[in-house]
């Protein structure tokens, strides 16, 4: 039942499927065209093995790293992810549970709480931009960012337009009118905890996006920003050296699946890049994240952070990329279907299944601590990785 603790992010996401209405779980686990990406990041991960140790497990194993310039308790940080309406607390809640397991939140320019609430839930945010609009724009959301507090940037660039899926989008309202209200009212009555969560809170699930304008004015709705976005031509490296310059912070490109963008991002000046692929909602027949993370590190690891995001579901999974080469991993779907099944104490659940499955493999792989992790803990099979535009 809804509230209970949950034992793996499995059982987390059929909670959420019971209690969300068809529209906003489908959403969740939406992926581009025939979803082939989508599955390749969850299915790589399964392809790997380990080469357990016996008579060597550390009485003690450490998880805790310093990245972004900040020391967090395990290397899984959350990962940016657009309206949260799994729950009317959303990314604040996802915040303070961040904050209560030591680990950093990553806030979406398109999230529906402000950034000003969700530094004040966990000071340490990191915000997430797109790059949309002007320059001046943009760098209007990097002040209100820079005014709130937030430790860090995200430049989100691996989302595309391919957005046809095979078995249907799902139907995410523009906005919550009247008609609109009646039109959800069938599958919303089906789920009794999302509709008491809500009028417990005495609001509706919030379509606005109050980060994409400074603060004080009327925020636009989601598909306001999304056609705003579409309508951006992509940017060049020279626009990305330039955005770089205007934070003097640590600064993560996110998107990367290629040696020569790795290469790139290093000349451009970030701090760190994240090898993604939008969770699956990049071009579908984009390689799983984990597949192309060895030649990234192997070419750019000692210059730059390197993290991953996309298809982490265990604790094992985290060994399992640090092992290749990534200093951090972020998550996405999981701590939402954690956020869906409980809320704050949920995302708590789901990084807390992760951690202990950290600490299991570390037990089992002989680890006192995750730098000591190398690739010879890890069996990949022959044709794994994939190196992408190497020079």
């Amino acid at each position: 039942m809804a509230g209970e603790w949950f034992e793996s992010v499995a059982v987390a996401r059929k909670r959420a499927r019971r209690i969300l209405p068809s529209s906003v779980y489908r959403a969740l686990i939406a992926g581009s065209e025939a979803g082939e990406t989508l599955d390749d990041n969850t299915r790589a991960f399964r392809e790997l093995g380990f080469a357990p140790l016996v008579a060597s497990a550390q009485t003690s194993r450490q998880t805790g790293v310093t990245v972004l310039g900040q020391e967090i308790a395990l290397p899984v940080i959350i990962s940016p992810t657009g309206v949260q309406a799994v729950h009317p607390d959303g990314e604040v809640a996802v915040a303070r549970a961040a904050a209560a397991r030591g680990t950093l939140m990553s806030l979406s320019s398109f999230g529906s709480k402000p950034v000003e609430d969700v530094v004040e839930a966990n000071p340490r945010t990191l915000f997430q931009l797109y790059w949309c609009g002007t320059r001046e724009e943009i760098l209007a959301r990097i002040q209100r960012a820079r005014a709130a507090g937030v430790v860090g940037l995200i430049l989100t660039l691996d989302w595309s337009f391919s957005h046809g899926r095979d078995w249907g989008s799902p139907e995410i309202p523009s906005e919550l009118d009247l008609k609109t209200m009646i039109g959800l009212a069938p599958q919303v009555a089906l789920k009794p905890t999302y509709l008491a969560r809500y009028a417990r809170s005495g609001a509706l699930p919030q379509l606005e996006v109050p980060n994409m304008v400074p603060r004080g004015h009327d925020a636009p709705v989601f598909f306001g920003a999304y056609g705003q976005w579409m309508q951006t031509p992509p940017p060049t490296w020279e626009d990305l050296a330039w955005l770089r310059e205007q934070w003097e912070g640590p600064f993560v490109l996110k998107g990367i699946i290629r040696v020569d963008d790795a290469k790139r991002a290093v000349e451009a000046g970030f701090s760190a890049i994240s090898v993604s692929n939008h969770g699956g909602n990049n071009i579908d027949g984009t390689p799983a994240s984990i597949r192309a993370l060895p030649a990234i590190t192997a070419a750019v690891g000692s210059e730059i952070e390197v993290l991953l995001d996309g298809g982490i579901r265990r604790g094992s999974d985290v060994i399992k990329a640090l092992a290749l080469g990534a200093d951090a991993v972020l998550i996405g779907r999981a701590y939402l279907w954690g956020l869906a099944a409980n809320g704050q104490a949920g995302v708590e659940n789901v990084l807390d299944v992760l951690a202990g499955g950290i600490d299991s493999a570390m037990r089992a792989l002989g680890k006192a601590h995750v730098d000591e992790l190398t690739p010879a803990d890890v069996l990949v099979p022959e044709g794994f990785t994939r190196e992408l535009g190497a020079s």
